[in-house]
């Protein structure tokens, strides 16, 4: 994994994450799913050009869900939430 765009694989919008983007300006995005954490800051550092902070990995597994008869279960997803320190953002909406 070589490639910034291929450790970034989008962001994720939430309640949750737009909270964190307005009181803490952290930003959450979803990671491929080798990535540690110095290959997370070195891509986001890349593709935005802003300074990292700190990095915060999780690991989320996936849920059983059910439709009727039918059991499947959602995706699993690696997410990073990167700290930006004070007067560094990140548009992710154009305005």
């Amino acid at each position: 994994m070589s490639n910034a765009r291929d450790i970034i694989i989008r962001p994720i919008i939430t309640e949750k994450t737009m909270k964190l983007m307005d009181t803490d300006n952290k930003i959450t995005f979803a990671v491929a799913k080798g990535a540690n954490k110095t290959q997370v800051r070195l891509a986001v550092e890349e593709i935005f050009g802003v300074k990292v902070e700190q990095v915060n990995i999780l690991n989320c597994k996936p849920k059983t869900k059910r439709m009727g008869k039918y059991v499947g279960k959602t995706s699993a997803v690696r997410k990073a939430v990167v700290k930006l320190p004070e007067g560094q953002d990140i548009n992710l909406f154009s305005e």
